[in-house]
């Protein structure tokens, strides 16, 4: 199915709004990740959403909403004042956990072309479907791997407390969220977590979690998805201290057993 990036007229009045300014290439690969979500998606199950007008919203809009978040925290790091404006040789390394079809990470890749990013899912499949992504929209600096993130994370990995940024959309408890995400963040790092609805319970429940693991919140972002009615939130964690060495726990036990 093909049809003409016009079609994305919120996203690109979107990314303006927000000093994103997509420029043609930029939109022609959302556009191509488009048509390869909508082809897939026939033979593999990979979202529910599966109309160009939805996944303009409810996946691109969305994911790149966390956008001028780290534009604003990493010029904050690396020079102690946010300029407002997104910097497309960004040189930071962020990590998508539980990616599935590659959100929100390939959305965020577009808009960051020089980043270092690392897109983790445990299905395999779905991780086949992202490395293509990759290849068809000649992404650079980004790779995807299957695996749980409880290995990956685990002490000795390379991975463990590397990264500037983790970003996740996956749909989970956010305690089990805080164990998965921040032993992969280093210390003065960020986690980005996206939620949809009521989260103000879940966010308290999550705190002991937050802090064990060496996190604090320190900022939560709430809006309307773009054009709709719908709720979103974005929960800013922030990695004070390093996180023990007995987080994250073997594979199953944080989702069976959140830190309480």
């Amino acid at each position: 199915m093909m049809f003409h990036v016009k079609q994305f007229h919120n996203l690109k009045e979107y990314s303006d709004n927000n000093g994103l300014f997509l420029t043609e290439k930029e939109m022609n690969q959302f556009q191509r990740f488009s048509n390869l979500l909508i082809d897939t998606n026939k033979s593999m199950n990979l979202t529910a959403i599966d109309q160009p007008e939805e996944i303009e919203t409810k996946h691109f809009i969305d994911s790149i909403s966390a956008a001028p978040i780290i534009n604003r925290l990493w010029s904050e790091s690396i020079i102690g004042d946010a300029k407002g404006i997104i910097t497309q040789d960004a040189g930071f390394r962020l990590v998508d956990v539980g990616t599935g079809a590659g959100f929100p990470g390939i959305p965020l890749k577009i808009i960051f072309p020089k980043a270092e990013f690392l897109l983790l899912d445990s299905l395999e499949k779905r991780v086949g479907f992202v490395k293509n992504v990759i290849v068809e929209l000649q992404l650079e600096n980004i790779k995807a791997e299957a695996g749980r993130v409880e290995d990956i994370a685990k002490v000795g990995s390379v991975s463990r407390e590397t990264f500037d940024f983790c970003v996740t959309r996956a749909v989970a408890n956010m305690a089990v969220l805080a164990e998965y995400c921040l032993p992969l963040v280093r210390v003065a790092g960020y986690c980005i977590l996206y939620k949809s609805g009521n989260f103000e319970q879940e966010l308290k429940e999550a705190e002991k979690a937050i802090q064990t693991l060496g996190g604090k919140v320190v900022d939560v972002i709430e809006s309307n998805l773009y054009g709709t009615d719908a709720s979103r939130s974005l929960i800013i964690i922030r990695k004070i201290k390093a996180a023990p060495d007995k987080y994250p726990r073997r594979p199953g036990k944080p989702s069976k057993s959140p830190i309480k």
